[in-house]
């Protein structure tokens, strides 16, 4: 069978490219595309030589036919859009170069000048996430964190960038404080303004203790501890007068099949990362959650029913999506929850000791202590802790969210407030990056969301 004339067009158009007879080469590969507009060989080569020669025209036109027949390249939107902005259609440039960031969202480059274009239209909103996530993702490749690592040619854009970054979070953050301020005065929100200006970098952070260093949110002035004196949390009076009921639930929990989950996570033994270390063996930290990040855990509520009715009366933190976090806490023989640090001095722990066996202690700061059954106490976890269960038997405690006593309702309002305004641009930007493993902008800064 003879091959068809796109098939013997495709392969001269090949030959002669090799041997630098380009315009040749074009001709055959514009035979091909007569034919297979969108064949991905010939429409590049078509391509690059009509945007050697500037034709603009001409690359609109090929490009949009190699698109209407189903080619998703990248690299065909960057041309078409930028085909686009030389001839001054800088709407039709936008849409077609966002189509490109869909198809490949870390072009970070591309990015910047997004988001340049978002700026030009007066869309700073928009703007201001391209800019963000244009950063973001230069940085955890290792680009744009300083002079050194950005090219020349883009170190004014990358700057620019930076700047309107850190006003435009600037003015979102404290908009989202503004009707608190309004009705109470400044003063009754200073605290939190001051926690704004500490998370935005335009302030240098000041911890009452070396070893505390949040990972997210810090409230400057509040009383510091690394365990809190005991009268200033009169739940846990309720809390310690059902602890015997408490443990009961927890003990039928322990019974009950696949009930208990990895509290860092499924797939992960916390031993690759550094949280965790067993000498014994394989370490675990296993969890019976009733909230976490915010979430209401129904059917694990329904198996511990008095459990439940006590956590309902008490004063937790409730901020959708980030808290309480409440559960029962698994710690087996020999396992070691390695030294870390929490995300806010705002919120507290508390911790209600159900089985406890010799052998096992909590260190925050630089105290010590051990758990004492039915018995409970409230740390702050910004300081760097661990927990270790040397026993041969497994340890259980209750885990519970609370606010910080020192906080007003006002200041309390305004840092749900707060966490709700910085996770709603977080969210505007999730496709950008990974809680978690995002690396921290050199300016600004940005916090990780444990």
């Amino acid at each position: 069978m003879q091959p068809s004339v796109p098939t013997d067009s495709l392969l001269i158009g090949r030959a002669l490219a090799k041997d630098q007879r380009l315009d040749e080469a074009e001709t055959h590969f514009a035979q091909v595309l007569a034919d297979d507009p969108g064949q991905p060989e010939a429409v590049a080569f078509v391509l690059r030589r009509a945007m050697a020669r500037a034709e603009h025209a001409s690359v609109i036109a090929l490009a949009e036919r190699a698109i209407g027949a189903g080619v998703q390249d990248p690299a065909l939107f960057n041309a078409l859009g930028h085909a686009h902005l030389f001839c001054g259609d800088q709407v039709a440039a936008l849409s077609v170069l966002e189509r490109s960031l869909d198809l490949d969202a870390k072009q970070f480059h591309l990015r910047l000048k997004v988001g340049k274009l978002h700026e030009t239209a007066g869309n700073q909103q928009r703007a201001l996430i391209a800019y963000f996530r244009a950063l973001t993702d230069a940085q955890q490749q290792g680009h744009w964190k300083n002079d050194a690592s950005t090219e020349p040619a883009l170190r004014a854009a990358v700057k620019h960038a930076m700047d309107f970054i850190g006003d435009g979070r600037a003015r979102l953050f404290r908009a989202a404080l503004a009707p608190l301020r309004q009705a109470h005065g400044a003063a009754a929100v200073a605290r939190i303004e001051r926690c704004v200006a500490t998370y935005l970098g335009e302030v240098r952070a000041a911890y009452d203790h070396p070893m505390q260093k949040p990972t997210f949110l810090h409230v400057p002035g509040l009383p510091s501890a690394g365990f809190y004196q005991r009268d200033l949390f009169p739940w846990m009076d309720e809390l310690e007068a059902n602890a015997a009921t408490i443990r009961e639930e927890a003990l039928a929990v322990l019974a009950g099949d696949r009930l208990l989950e990895p509290f860092l996570g499924e797939g992960s033994d916390g031993v690759a990362t550094g949280q965790l270390r067993n000498d014994r063996g394989k370490p675990a930290w296993d969890a019976f959650f009733f909230y976490r990040h915010g979430r209401r855990y129904d059917d694990n509520c329904a198996r511990c029913p008095a459990t439940t009715a006590v956590l309902e009366r008490l004063p937790l933190v409730r901020i959708d999506e980030h808290a309480p976090e409440i559960l029962f806490s698994v710690l087996t023989p020999g396992s070691h929850i390695l030294p870390h640090t929490g995300v806010t001095n705002a919120r507290l722990v508390g911790h209600l000791a159900l089985i406890v066996p010799p052998d096992c202690a909590i260190r925050v700061g630089d105290e010590t202590r051990q758990w004492e059954d039915g018995r409970g106490f409230v740390f702050d976890d910004t300081y760097e802790h661990e927990a270790w269960n040397l026993s041969g038997e497994t340890r259980v405690v209750m885990i519970l969210d609370v606010w910080n006593p020192h906080l007003t309702p006002v200041e309390r309002e305004a840092f749900n407030d707060l966490v709700l305004a910085i996770w709603a641009f977080t969210r505007a930007c999730d496709d950008a990056f990974d809680e978690g493993k995002l690396a921290e902008l050199q300016i600004p800064k940005v916090a990780q969301r444990s």
